[in-house]
């Protein structure tokens, strides 16, 4: 139960031992008081990350941009992918066309209907898969390309403040709400500023760290914050990770055939 700061300063007066230097009492009284501060401007978290989902959402309008994936890996060596991006956030809907490499030219994915396929334009099948999977073998999830929903698959464990590097950041511990939620936990950091995700380390279920997302750039799109570059760095592999960058970003309406099987079909004949 929560009690005012004249109660708890009256209390302590009340019960105050007599005899006892008043400076000890003042100091203890003004600790009251700037405890009692601070619990009032506490912010609430779980508002703060619906304003993070809400503010990088693309609500009664439609949502497309370039995709450049360049992927670094110790044995593999480094890969360039590039691939068109189509978001329809009132739908929950979105689709991904990649244009390189060659090998990888028409593949793609569609998310419709809480459902999310891949397409292979070879054997011209559409197969069910997950966003909890890796994206064409990236450090970056089919979730990452989707509608953030922080406020609906988590709830903070715990918060404080901190830095990285010159940024003032809120730190939030939070840990997943249902089985759809891709990591189990996440620790996010989120400008005090301005209240964009600056960095989110992924955990499994054991607390493992799984990989860390940098989010170094933001654009304005329509009133929403597009995070146009990206860096996820593999917790697993030294030295593995993948840089998104994203251009032509637009907010033009799109066809509805575009967020169809029917229309991946098509632009693979």
């Amino acid at each position: 139960m929560r009690m005012e700061r004249n109660t708890y300063m009256k209390l302590y007066f009340d019960n105050y031992p007599k005899g006892r230097s008043m400076s000890r009492l003042l100091l203890a009284a003004l600790l009251v008081f700037g405890a009692s501060v601070a619990w009032a401007q506490s912010p609430d978290f779980h508002a703060m990350l619906a304003r993070l989902d809400e503010q990088s959402s693309f609500t009664g309008q439609d949502y497309s941009a370039r995709l450049r994936m360049v992927s670094e890996d110790p044995e593999e060596g480094a890969e360039v992918r590039s691939a068109r991006t189509f978001r329809r956030d009132d739908d929950d809907a979105f689709v991904i066309l990649f244009t390189e490499p060659e090998d990888q030219l028409g593949q793609g994915y569609l998310m419709v209907d809480e459902n999310l396929w891949f397409y292979d334009p070879i054997s011209r099948k559409f197969t069910h898969t997950s966003l909890k999977e890796n994206l064409q073998g990236t450090d970056a999830k089919n979730s990452d390309l989707g509608q953030s929903n922080l406020a609906g698959d988590y709830k903070v464990a715990s918060s404080r403040q901190g830095k990285l590097g010159s940024f003032d950041v809120w730190i939030l511990d939070l840990e997943a709400t249902n089985n759809e939620a891709v990591y189990p936990f996440k620790r996010v950091s989120i400008s005090v500023n301005n209240e964009l995700l600056l960095k989110s380390e992924d955990y499994s279920l054991s607390k493992r760290l799984l990989r860390t997302a940098y989010y170094t750039s933001y654009v304005k799109a329509s009133g929403s914050c597009v995070a146009d570059k990206i860096l996820f760095v593999d917790a697993l592999v030294p030295g593995k990770k993948t840089q998104f960058g994203m251009t032509e970003i637009s907010v033009a309406p799109l066809p509805d055939s575009v967020f169809t099987k029917a229309y991946i079909e098509r632009v693979n004949r």
